[in-house]
């Protein structure tokens, strides 16, 4: 019985690196697994823009490569980052704000100025099916849709309340088409500031 499972387990392992060799050109293999290099949108971008602009001023003058960083800048730094060639400041922010009833979704410039605005109510939720994950998700891709019709691809989002849909609806500005750049947790909290309401009778 051992000879049977360890000539199967040597068989199977072969038939899998014989399956494996093409992945080499892209991604290399350590002990039988296959280690390939992991992007995220945004760094996949700069990347690619990176060596097209080494490739064109190789020419004039050698780019250093202390330029370039993944890390974002310090307050004061001014950074060579470029999202559909806007800096990070002028990127398009998405305020979600999450509340236990609904979730409003409002897409603005970076001067505050409103470019599309949606909430659960107005994608045709009633009552309580409105304090769902489900409308929440639906939400955002409909708000996803209205700011790529003004020509918006990358967003910051700025999240606001503890609702059920904070989660759900980031989920839906990605399934929309919009790439996030950052996500930010802007919800208030009190340093033990207004005396709280009393507690509910069950």
């Amino acid at each position: 019985m051992y000879k049977i499972n360890f000539a199967l387990t040597s068989f199977i392992r072969g038939a899998c690196q014989q399956l494996l060799e093409p992945l080499n050109v892209s991604g290399k293999t350590i002990g039988g697994h296959v280690l390939r290099p992991l992007y995220t949108s945004s760094a996949r971008f700069q990347e690619a823009e990176v060596q097209s602009q080494e490739l064109t001023s190789s020419t004039t003058s050698p780019k250093s490569s202390r330029e370039f960083s993944f890390y974002p800048p310090l307050p004061g730094q001014d950074s060579s980052l470029r999202w559909g060639g806007k800096t990070f400041e002028e990127l398009p922010i998405v305020h979600i704000k999450a509340t236990y009833n609904n979730t409003h979704i409002q897409v603005t410039d970076n001067d505050g100025q409103s470019m599309a605005r949606t909430s659960c109510g107005t994608e045709g939720f009633r009552n309580i099916k409105k304090s769902t994950p489900i409308a929440a998700q639906t939400t955002g891709i409909a708000a996803a849709a209205k700011a790529q019709a003004k020509g918006v691809t990358f967003v910051r989002v700025l999240v606001k309340g503890l609702g059920p849909g904070r989660l759900s609806a980031i989920k839906g500005l990605t399934m929309g088409g919009l790439e996030i750049v950052s996500i930010t947790d802007n919800t208030p909290v009190p340093h033990n500031g207004c005396r709280p309401r009393k507690a509910r009778r069950m």
